[in-house]
């Protein structure tokens, strides 16, 4: 698959129409047909409505999507960052405890999960790590939307695997829920997707914000396009370029080139 075939972008009209053009620009229907576990990821950092967190008419539209093509057992898995309240509070403010029973979803607490702990002494900052089991199972999208982020630079596809990590050994030195990688952020999420990155990412980009990924301004005029693909570092790198950056600003993305995908050709 050539680095263009890696993604798929299209423009803005609706989700259910959009989203469908885009998964299909990239066969996601034959992808899926066999799969087992379906992991859909949201970025649900705390309870702010969308722009700033995942949208349930993305979910909506994406689950249907999913059902038309895969009998697949379908969860979506969050762990908030939030530092007052617990994931399944963030949900039901968000909408998505009456998405999850339109649907029959189970929704999941990453932040109370049954962990693994998994090795890899060539990671600097995480030779060795904590995730819920469930992360390492089936089949991960990352459903980001597309934000900067006052430490990453941008938070994306790749900076949404955050949310895997179980405050219990990760909220240290802060009042966030995942406050041990605000020091190093951008090796931590570059060696966080070494142990784990997303099989498919799709980027609502359909707004944006600007300016900070809990607040300020949004891109004016809305980004209006949905980006998705299995190279999470390709559709980052196009993710930064909507935002007007380089690739080349973001230290994680400049780690994941060549490693995690292609931020380029």
């Amino acid at each position: 698959m050539s680095f263009k075939e890696n993604y798929s972008v299209a423009e803005f009209t609706n989700y259910q129409n959009s989203l469908t053009q885009c998964l299909d620009g990239i066969s996601v229907g034959k992808v899926l047909k066999s799969r087992k576990l379906i992991i859909i990821k949201p970025n649900l950092v705390n309870t702010s409505l969308f722009p700033i967190t995942t949208s349930t008419e993305m979910i909506r539209a994406l689950v249907g999507y999913l059902q038309n093509h895969t009998k697949a057992r379908l969860i979506i898995a969050e762990g908030c960052g939030d530092a007052h309240l617990d994931t399944g509070e963030v949900y039901q403010k968000l909408g998505y405890g009456k998405l999850a029973a339109e649907f029959g979803l189970e929704l999941v607490d990453l932040n109370n999960e049954p962990l693994s702990r998994l090795r890899n002494p060539d990671c600097r900052v995480l030779p060795d790590i904590y995730l819920p089991k469930i992360a390492l199972k089936g089949f991960l999208i990352s459903v980001p939307v597309l934000k900067k982020h006052s430490l990453a630079g941008v938070t994306l596809s790749m900076k949404n695997m955050l949310g895997l990590a179980p405050p219990k050994h990760y909220q240290q030195g802060g009042c966030w829920k995942k406050s041990f990688f605000h020091s190093r952020m951008h090796r931590s999420i570059f060696e966080l997707n070494l142990y784990r990155k997303p099989d498919l990412s799709i980027l609502d980009a359909t707004v944006g914000m600007a300016d900070y990924h809990l607040g300020g301004s949004t891109c004016a005029p809305p980004v209006n396009k949905i980006v998705a693909g299995y190279d999470p570092v390709a559709v980052d790198s196009y993710g930064a370029g909507l935002l007007g950056l380089s690739w080349k600003e973001i230290p994680h993305i400049r780690m994941a080139h060549g490693v995690l995908g292609r931020a380029e050709g």
